[in-house]
């Protein structure tokens, strides 16, 4: 792809993404919208997705941008619904929507219908995670969603290999196919368990902020060509070496912690919302290679696949969730359930461009030098699934949620537990200031010692002034009038280090140490609530 239109294609998605805060339209449906929309547009060029650059240099990044904001001891305590989700409903999917795929389509072979299956059995990590946050859904249904969508993509990929192997005539039986699934899913977690604490180690010994940042940004892809190497689950791998990380976060210098934020929030931005319009724009070469498949037809058996998807996933959900829940064991261990969290859970399954990425990565050609049968139809059936999942279920999930009136997310009760763990911990602090003060070596003027005690306890208050009495004339808790105070405090002292600078009082080096300071003061007084 040449650098011009790719340039105009991170711009457009960036604008659309832009607008999409201005509606109540999720962003990745918008951006699906926009896609289709300019791959009818004149002149607009071809941008058909490369499994080769998919696969290994979007997927990685992306998995550990979801894995490492994931909670390790949420998907612990979820554990087994995650699994079955991640594991039990995919190759559940691709035995279901495979079969159905057989029977609906006269002369699909059964191998052909199962790399269709398999191909679209798994729902989107992106997908998932952006509607879920933007639906604020509660936060088991959420951990269940994000964890089955870390996971599921590597038990698809690699049941996608074994029909694969079957339909172009180089696989060593289904037997073998269960044993080389076996072997790629221990083996990636293995490659993520022996990569994972040397990482974390040598990130914790690296000095330099930028270093460590750099690291950051190859980890994900030493993961995934590291266990492809050997030929185990890149996606694993990737995703055991992210929950460690993120869980071990804490032991990684400050400054590496707030770039690394920044950093992966942008990378994360461009790519979920190239991809999504890469989804779109994939329209033109789908459509271009259906060949003797064109016509109503075609529109008949899109259909019926997404039907059967959406219908494969209920059938596995609902009992997934209650029957364990026979075990007096299980039934102490998890939170009470009602039909509700299933239906939600079984509606949310929207599919995504690892799905395209992979249909596309189906070969044209058997071992014999046959054109593969049916490739060009699976690929068809691939778009239309994934865009009607989008469409459809992306669009209908909000009013659903609504309709079910899900439990809110109590938000005094989470303010609450902040203000207790601040409290608890500003204690610590206190005796922890106490006890160095008393050490002559640490002797400060009275006025220092106060400011410490005073940041102190400014930082245990601010929790509590959120559940305060609010302004009436502003509408602010007495913690936001403080934030804007200080804000416009703040930028009134920059206008005039600006202004000393323009009359040559002092030198752009200068501004830029001062500005600094005062982006840090800004930080810590406004605390921004990222979308």
């Amino acid at each position: 792809m040449e650098a011009f239109p790719l340039v105009w294609l991170v711009a457009g998605c960036a604008v659309v993404a832009g607008l999409a805060r201005r509606t109540p339209i999720p962003a990745p449906l918008l951006l699906v919208a926009a896609g289709l929309a300019a791959s009818y547009v004149p002149g607009v060029p071809s941008y058909a997705l490369d499994p080769h650059i998919v696969l290994p240099l979007v997927l990685p990044p992306l998995l550990y941008t979801a894995a490492i904001d994931s909670s390790y001891l949420g998907l612990r305590a979820n554990l087994r619904p995650v699994a079955l989700l991640s594991v039990g409903y995919v190759l559940f999917a691709t035995l279901v929507v495979g079969y159905a795929a057989h029977l609906i389509v006269p002369g699909l072979s059964k191998p052909a219908a199962l790399v269709l299956g398999a191909v679209v059995a798994p729902p989107d990590a992106v997908a998932a995670t952006a509607i879920a946050r933007r639906l604020g859904l509660p936060s088991r249904i959420t951990t269940i969603l994000q964890g089955e969508s870390l996971v599921n993509d590597a038990t698809a990929i690699t049941a996608y290999k074994v029909a694969l192997a079957a339909l172009v005539g180089s696989g060593a039986g289904w037997a073998g196919g269960v044993a080389e699934f076996l072997m790629a899913s221990v083996g990636g977690v293995g490659v993520g368990l022996l990569l994972m604490v040397p990482i974390h180690a040598l990130r914790t010994r690296l000095s330099t902020p930028l270093l460590q940042n750099t690291l950051s940004l190859l980890i994900p892809f030493v993961a995934y060509a590291a266990a492809e190497r050997v030929h185990a689950s890149g996606v694993l791998a990737v995703v055991v070496v992210a929950l460690y990380l993120g869980h071990r976060n804490w032991q990684v210098d400050f400054a590496t912690r707030l770039q690394e934020e920044a950093v992966w929030k942008m990378v994360a931005f461009v790519l979920e919302t190239v991809v999504f319009a890469l989804i779109g724009l994939q329209l033109p070469v789908v459509l271009e290679g259906l060949g003797e498949y064109e016509g109503p037809r075609a529109a008949w058996y899109a259909v019926a696949v997404f039907l059967a998807v959406v219908a494969a996933r209920f059938v596995w959900v609902f009992p997934a969730t209650f029957m364990p829940r026979l075990s007096a064991r299980i039934r102490a261990r998890e939170p009470e359930t009602n039909w509700k969290s299933p239906v939600i859970v079984g509606w949310a399954g929207m599919r995504g461009v690892v799905s395209l990425a992979v249909a596309f990565a189906v070969p044209v050609t058997m071992e014999s030098g046959a054109p593969v049968p049916a490739r060009n139809l699976i690929l068809f059936l691939t778009f239309t699934t994934v865009i009607g999942t989008l469409v459809v279920q992306g669009l209908t999930l909000p009013p659903l949620i609504r309709l079910l009136r899900l439990p809110p997310v109590d938000r005094q009760a989470e303010t609450l537990a902040e203000a207790q763990a601040q409290n608890d911990a500003s204690v610590a602090a206190e005796t922890k200031l106490a006890e160095l003060l008393e050490d002559p070596r640490n002797a400060l003027p009275t006025p220092l010692a106060d400011r410490l005690r005073t940041v102190i306890e400014r930082r245990r208050n601010a929790v509590w002034e959120r559940l305060g009495q609010v302004n009436p004339e502003t509408g602010e808790s007495a913690d936001d009038t403080y934030r804007r105070l200080a804000r416009e405090m703040i930028e009134a002292e920059r206008e005039v280090f600006v202004e000393l600078r323009d009359r040559r009082r002092i030198d752009d080096e200068m501004l830029r140490t001062l500005l600094r300071r005062l982006d840090l003061e800004e930080a810590a007084a406004y605390r921004e609530v990222a979308d």
